[in-house]
């Protein structure tokens, strides 16, 4: 579902959305030459959905309690995204592990925003670790998702900072400022 010859991407959120929010912004903006196909959330609740649809992007819900298995619920989620034929998925706090079937299926196209400088601090909790470990600096990373949790070829970073008195909610509201303009970049990157 292309509108003129911009490539269409498909978004996946759990939440709030926030990085979703300033990638629609940046194509609003004419920043970023894409068609937001659709954004779908794996949550009824998710608070990003609200704001699609005030947006006029069409949203889809397909709730993960709602399958007995991650390779149903995948499966599902595979049939809705493919009837947009996206250049790109994008996972923007898409908050479940996929399975290596889906992973395979967007092969080169499905991408996500980590909260640290990849390869370090995979998974959770990555801003107490880093401010744990000593670190001088942290940031974001934008990847090719893998079969492997958060370990694909990276395609960019922004960094930030470690201060001394930073806690880990200080230090992820910068690096949480950064992920936003990060993600519009990485994106034109990706589809240029």
């Amino acid at each position: 579902m292309n509108t003129g010859d911009k490539p269409s991407i498909v978004i996946l959120i759990s939440g709030r959305g926030s990085n979703m929010i300033s990638i629609v912004k940046a194509a609003q903006d004419g920043q970023l030459p894409v068609t937001i196909a659709a954004i779908i959330s794996n949550r009824p609740d998710a608070a990003g959905l609200e704001f699609a649809q005030q947006a006029g992007i069409k949203t889809a819900i397909i709730n993960h309690k709602d399958f007995d298995s991650r390779e149903s619920f995948d499966q599902a989620l595979t049939k809705e995204i493919d009837t947009y034929s996206p250049t790109l998925v994008v996972l923007a706090g898409f908050m479940r592990i996929l399975t290596t079937e889906f992973v395979d299926h967007y092969a080169g196209k499905l991408i996500n925003i980590h909260p640290s400088l990849l390869p370090k601090f995979k998974g959770l909790d990555t801003h107490q670790r880093a401010i744990d470990a000593g670190e001088k600096e942290h940031g974001a990373s934008v990847h090719i998702v893998t079969a492997e949790l958060d370990d694909g070829p990276v395609v960019l970073q922004a960094r930030v900072a470690i201060l001394s008195n930073d806690t880990a909610s200080t230090l992820a509201a910068r690096v949480l400022e950064q992920e936003h303009q990060l993600y519009p970049k990485a994106i034109k990157q990706l589809i240029s």
